[in-house]
C-alpha cells in the first residue's frame, strides 16, 4: 500500500511492516516462475508481504525482505505455499499442501466460472428450460462449495446460482431461478455437475434501485460540506500516521483488507503501546433456510474469497467526506500480475458531538470539549453485498471498529401465493430473501504497555446479603488458560472483559488495563452439529483468548476453502496452554442477526454492528482535560462556547 506506489519505487521501503510495492511483488512472482513455479499452469492466489517477528521488530533487527506466496497448479490440482527472499533473490521455503487442502479463490476465477458456465450446452439447455434464452441477461453467481459430508474427490469447486436481468439495467437479484445449481470445477473449467431441484418460475416483478427507474431525486436535501481550513490534524510518513495522541501504521493484505499496526497511545510524554495489530480475520455468512439451494449458502467471505483483494477504489462525496487521505491497496492477479486497488482505504477526521461537559449552577458557568474521531476504513464488494469495515480512534484512547452491511439481499424463489417462514416475502410475484446471520471475527494482537498481559471476565453480582434491595458491585476472574477464555457475552451480568498488564499499576495500584465491551454479541444459530458449526467453531463464542504463535492467524484456519471443519481456534486451544502474563492473542466474535425487512429491498439501508476497546484503568484520570476549548466563529467577533454570558 502507498499513497504514489511511484514514489515508493524510486525511494525503496521505509519499514518493515510497508506492504510489498508493485516492484516486489513482480521480482517475487519472478524469482518463483524461474524456480519451482515454472510450468505455465501455476496460478497465484496472493503475494504479500512476510511480516518479520514481533521480536525482530522489537530488536531493530530485521535482516531480510520477504514475500509469502500462495500458489495452485492447476495440471495436478496441488497447492503450494512459498516464501522468496527479495534482498537475496531466492526461495527459501516451497512447501506442498495436502491433498485436498484448497486455497481462496482467486479473483478472476468469477469471471472464468461464468464464461466457462454459459458455454456449456447443457447448462444452456437447462436455462431454457426456465425461460432463460438471453445469456447475455443471465448472471451465473459463483459461492463457496463449503463442505457437506460428500467427497469432492480433492477437486476445486464453486456452487453457482443462476439470476437474470430483464434488461441490461436490471436487477438480477429480482429474478432469481430458483432450484438451479451449476457445480463447476475451477481447476479444469468444468461444470461437473446440474442440481434441478425442481421448477419454480422465475419472478418476473423488477426491483430497481437506479434513479432512472426510481427518481426523480428528491430536492430537500441541502449540501453538507466538511472544511478544515487548517487541514486535517494527522501527519502521515509513508504509511505511519501520527494523529492527536495516536500514531500506528497502516498495512494491507489480500486476505484481511485493512491491517492497523503498532497502535500506541502518547500519554505524559510516554508512547505507551496499546495492541500490536489489529485486524478482520474472518466472516461467516450462514443461512437458516433448509430448502436444497438456501441450505448450503454460509461463505467464508475472508478465507474463501480474500476480502482485501475484493476492495472498492474509495471516491471523495460518495464512500469519504471530509479531508481525505487515501492509501493504495496492492496485490496480485492470479497470474502473479501486480494490481493496485487505487484509493482502497479512506482516513479522515470526524466531529463526534461533546467529549466531556459539566454545567456548573452555582456560578452559572459551563465547560465543553468536542470529541473528534479519527476513522480508518475500507469497502468490499462481496457479490451482492457491500461491507464497510470501519477502525475509529478517539481522543480519549477509545478503539471501536464497526461493520457497516449494505448492497443486495441474496433473494430466492417461492411459488406465486406461498410465503416461506425462512424468509421474508419481497413482493407478491414468488420473490423472498432467507433469514442468515453475518459473523465477524477479529484478532488483536495485544501489546498492552507490553507483551506480557493477561485477562479478566468482568460480571456484575448482587450480593446474598441486600437489605436495601439495590446493592451490585463487580467481581473480575482471571482466565487462566486458554480453555477457561473460550467465552460468551452476558448481558444478564453485564459482561465485559478486561485486558491488564500486571507489571504496570496505575495511581490507585490496579494493573492499567482497556476492556472490550461485546456489544453485537450474536453467536451461530445452527446447531452445534451442522456443517457449519464444525467449520465456523470460531463463531459458536464470542471471546476466544490464544497464546501468541506466529503461524497461528486466522480463526478458522489458514485454508477455510472446502474445509471439513475443526481447524484453527478450536485446534489450537486444545493444548489449553497459559495466558496468564503471556504475550496473548485476542479474538472477539460478534455479528449482524439478519432477519429480512422489506425495507431491505431493493438495496438495503446500512446497517452497522461492531465493538469497543475502552481505557480502564490505564491513565490516571481522564486524558482530555487538555483539549482546546472550541471557538465559535461569529461574524464579528470571536467567542469560545463556553463563554460566560
Amino acid at each position: 500500500m502507498t499513497l504514489n506506489s511511484e514514489a515508493q519505487t524510486s525511494v525503496g521501503i521505509a519499514h518493515p511492516l510497508d506492504p510489498l510495492s508493485r516492484d516486489e511483488i513482480s521480482q517475487a512472482v519472478s524469482i518463483l516462475k524461474e524456480g519451482p513455479a515454472a510450468a505455465q499452469t501455476f496460478r497465484f492466489v496472493s503475494v504479500e508481504l512476510r511480516e518479520p517477528s514481533k521480536e525482530a521488530l522489537r530488536a531493530d533487527s530485521v535482516s531480510a525482505r520477504e514475500a509469502d506466496s500462495v500458489l495452485i497448479d492447476r495440471a495436478t490440482g496441488r497447492s503450494y505455499e512459498a516464501v522468496v527472499d527479495l534482498d537475496s533473490n531466492v526461495v527459501t521455503q516451497w512447501t506442498e499442501l495436502s491433498h485436498g487442502v484448497q486455497p481462496p479463490i482467486m479473483l478472476d476465477e468469477f469471471e472464468e466460472c461464468e464464461v466457462n458456465c454459459k458455454r456449456d450446452p447443457r447448462v444452456v439447455e437447462v436455462l431454457a428450460g426456465r425461460g432463460m434464452t438471453d445469456l447475455d441477461l443471465v448472471c451465473i453467481e459463483p459461492w463457496s462449495a463449503g463442505y457437506f459430508g460428500g467427497d469432492d474427490e480433492g477437486r476445486r469447486l464453486m456452487r453457482c446460482l443462476v439470476f437474470t436481468r430483464l434488461d441490461e439495467d436490471d436487477n438480477p437479484y429480482a429474478h432469481p431461478a430458483e432450484n438451479l445449481v451449476l457445480i463447476y470445477d475451477l481447476n479444469s473449467g468444468e461444470v461437473v455437475q446440474i442440481e434441478d431441484n425442481g421448477f419454480i418460475d422465475v419472478p418476473k416483478a423488477t426491483g430497481n434501485y437506479l434513479l432512472q427507474h426510481v427518481g426523480p431525486a428528491r430536492t430537500d436535501i441541502k449540501p453538507i460540506e466538511i472544511t478544515q481550513p487548517e487541514g486535517p490534524s494527522f501527519t502521515v510518513t509513508g504509511n505511519h500516521v501520527q494523529w492527536a495522541n495516536w500514531s500506528f501504521r497502516v498495512g494491507f493484505t489480500p486476505r484481511e483488507g485493512l491491517v492497523l499496526h503498532q497502535l500506541k497511545f502518547r500519554d505524559k510524554g510516554q508512547d505507551r503501546s496499546v495492541i500490536n495489530r489489529a485486524s478482520l480475520v474472518e466472516m461467516v455468512v450462514p443461512y437458516g433456510d433448509p430448502s436444497p439451494v438456501q441450505a448450503k449458502k454460509n461463505a467464508f467471505d475472508a478465507g474463501e474469497y480474500n476480502i482485501g483483494v475484493m476492495a472498492n477504489s474509495l471516491k471523495l462525496g460518495c464512500d469519504c467526506l471530509g479531508e481525505i487521505q487515501y492509501f493504495d491497496g496492492i496485490v496480485s492477479d492470479s497470474y502473479g500480475n501486480p494490481m493496485t486497488i487505487k484509493n482502497a482505504v479512506c482516513m479522515h477526521e470526524e466531529d463526534d458531538s461533546i467529549m466531556w461537559k459539566h454545567f456548573d449552577f452555582r456560578n452559572n458557568s459551563a465547560e465543553v470539549r468536542r470529541s473528534r474521531k479519527l476513522v480508518i476504513s475500507f469497502i468490499a464488494t462481496v457479490a451482492n453485498y457491500e461491507y464497510g469495515f470501519y477502525w475509529h480512534l478517539y481522543l480519549d484512547g477509545t478503539i471501536e471498529f464497526l461493520v457497516k452491511a449494505t448492497g443486495i439481499l441474496s433473494t430466492a424463489g417461492q411459488p406465486v401465493g406461498e410465503k416461506n417462514k425462512y424468509g421474508q416475502a419481497l413482493n407478491n410475484d414468488g420473490l423472498y430473501a432467507p433469514i442468515h446471520q453475518h459473523i465477524f471475527n477479529v484478532r488483536m494482537d495485544f501489546e498492552l504497555d507490553g507483551p506480557q498481559n493477561a485477562v479478566y471476565e468482568v460480571d456484575t453480582e448482587i450480593p446474598a446479603d441486600n437489605p436495601t434491595l439495590s446493592a451490585f458491585y463487580t467481581v473480575d476472574r482471571l482466565l487462566e488458560t486458554e480453555q477457561q477464555a473460550i467465552r460468551k457475552a452476558d448481558s444478564s451480568k453485564h459482561r465485559f472483559w478486561k485486558i491488564v498488564n500486571h507489571n504496570n499499576r496505575n495511581l490507585v495500584d490496579e494493573p492499567v488495563a482497556y476492556r472490550l465491551m461485546p456489544t453485537d454479541a450474536i453467536t451461530l444459530a445452527a446447531d452445534e452439529n451442522s456443517y457449519v458449526s464444525q467449520r465456523a467453531q470460531f463463531a459458536r463464542n464470542n471471546l476466544w483468548v490464544t497464546a501468541y504463535d506466529r503461524s497461528e492467524r486466522f480463526p478458522a484456519g489458514e485454508y477455510p476453502n472446502q474445509s471439513t471443519g475443526g481447524d484453527g481456534l478450536p485446534a489450537w486451544t486444545a493444548a489449553n496452554r497459559n495466558i496468564t502474563d503471556e504475550d496473548l492473542v485476542v479474538w472477539y466474535t460478534f455479528g449482524m442477526h439478519h432477519v429480512v425487512r422489506l425495507e431491505d429491498w431493493p438495496v438495503m439501508p446500512r446497517q452497522h454492528v461492531g465493538f469497543m476497546l475502552q481505557p480502564h484503568g490505564f491513565f490516571d484520570q481522564n486524558p482530555t482535560l487538555d483539549l482546546p476549548r472550541n471557538e465559535a466563529r461569529a461574524q464579528e467577533n470571536l467567542t469560545h462556547c463556553c463563554k460566560r454570558d
